[in-house]
C-alpha cells in the first residue's frame, strides 16, 4: 500500500500526445521550407502537454536539450508530432518529440525532426513539485528511459565542467 505522499506510477503511453499541422506560407522561409523556429514552437507546445499530463500539474520548459533537423518540411506538407515522457527525476521530466512530415497526397511519412526537452512540474506556489515515477512496460520504454537518464547525467557533468572552468585561480 502506498503512503499519501507517494505518487502512483504512470506509463509513458498515459501521457503521450499526438497532433498535426499543415505548413503554411507564413510558417516557411524564402526557400519554401518550414522555419526551424515554427517547428521548435510546435515541439515545445506538444512536449509541455505530455509533461502536464504526466505530472498532473503546471509544467515549464527548463531546456531544449537536443534538436535534430533531419530533413526539410515543405509548404503544404502535413506535420505529425508525437511526444512522450522518456525519463523522470524527482521534479523533472524529459520528453521526447518525434516530428514526421507527411505528403498529403501519397501518405508517405518521413522523419523530419527529433527533440528532447526537460520540464519541471510546479506546485500552486510555482515551486518544483514531485512527479509520478514512470511505469515502464515495453523494451522500447525501458531503452528510452535509460537513454534519457544518460542524457540527464551527461548534461549535469557538462554543466559542472563549465562551472569549474570559469573559476579563475
Amino acid at each position: 500500500m502506498s503512503s499519501p505522499n507517494e505518487l502512483s506510477p504512470k506509463s509513458p503511453q498515459e501521457s503521450a500526445v499526438e497532433t498535426r499541422h499543415v505548413v503554411l506560407p507564413n510558417d516557411a522561409n524564402h526557400y519554401g521550407t518550414a522555419f526551424g523556429g515554427a517547428i521548435m514552437s510546435w515541439i515545445d507546445l506538444i512536449a509541455v502537454m505530455a509533461a502536464q499530463r504526466h505530472s498532473g500539474r503546471e509544467a515549464v520548459t527548463v531546456s531544449i536539450d537536443r534538436i535534430n533537423f533531419i530533413t526539410p518540411i515543405q509548404i503544404g506538407d502535413h506535420v505529425n508530432l508525437k511526444a512522450m515522457v522518456n525519463y523522470v527525476g524527482t521534479t523533472s521530466m524529459e520528453v521526447g518529440v518525434q516530428v514526421n512530415r507527411e505528403n498529403p497526397y501519397t501518405g508517405e511519412m518521413v522523419r523530419a525532426t527529433t527533440a528532447y526537452l526537460s520540464f519541471v512540474a510546479l506546485d500552486e506556489n510555482k515551486k518544483p513539485a514531485r512527479v509520478p515515477p514512470l511505469h515502464l512496460e515495453t523494451d522500447l520504454e525501458k531503452r528510452r528511459f535509460a537513454e534519457g537518464k544518460m542524457r540527464i547525467e551527461m548534461a549535469k557533468e557538462f554543466s559542472a565542467k563549465i562551472k569549474a572552468s570559469r573559476k579563475i585561480p
